[in-house]
This record gives structure tokens, sequence and C-alpha cells, in this order.
């Protein structure tokens, strides 16, 4: 059996995901971090970007996560997210028009969280 981690992506008002993986991928504010079974322990701040699963069975779990706290330690990894979708939940059409829209406003916060929801949603 491949050496495993237990992970748990909860949002502030859900748990979004959660069960047994290979590696996870996250932004942190000091970069793209991948954990594996073994890492060292952590504890990180996440930046706003796609969160990728690679899962015990060989799928993947893509997530646009906008903020909060990476922390691992004894094989359990938990992403506390301030916001958080599946990628299977977003709706394409809808993130570019809210991309679009960001744009024209000028408003570099909505702008950032619906290109995050597009890059979640190409990488699945």
């Amino acid at each position: 059996m491949a050496a495993e981690l237990h992970v748990e992506l909860v949002a502030a008002d859900r748990s979004v995901w959660s069960g047994e993986a290979t590696l996870v991928i996250a932004r942190t504010t000091s970069g793209d971090i991948g954990v594996m079974p073994g890492h060292q322990p952590l504890l990180g701040v996440l930046e706003s970007g796609p969160v990728t699963i690679r899962t015990s069975e060989g799928g993947t779990v893509v997530a646009a996560v906008h903020g909060g706290f990476i922390s691992f330690a004894d094989d359990k990894l938990s992403l506390l997210a301030e916001i958080c979708e599946l990628a299977d939940e977003i709706d394409a059409q809808r993130a570019e028009r809210a991309l679009e829209r960001a744009k024209s406003d000028s408003d570099a916060a909505a702008e950032r969280r619906a290109d995050v929801r597009l890059r979640a949603v190409s990488v699945r």
C-alpha cells in the first residue's frame, strides 16, 4: 500500500472534501508547496489559488481556495479556507462573466477571485 496522508479541506461554512491522498499542492504566502506523506510539520497562510489533491485512488480533486491556513503534522493535512469551491461546483461561464465585470469595475479583489475560480476549472 502506498503512503497516504489524511486531508481535510474545510471552508468557513462547510466541510468541502475529506479523504486520503498521496499529494496536495497549494499556494501559500511563501510560494507553492507540495505536501506528501512524511512531510515535515508545517503551518502556513494560504493565498488565493487552486489547491490540487491527488487522491489515493488515483483521482484528482481541484478546489478554488481564497485565503486561510494550511497545517500538517502526523500525516494529517488541514486546509482551512475562508472561501472554497470544488472545481466541479464552479460554473465557468459565470466565472468568466464575473472576471469581465471585475475588470470593468477595476475591482482587483473580485478579479483575483474570478481568476482563481477559472484556473481551478481549467486544472480539473
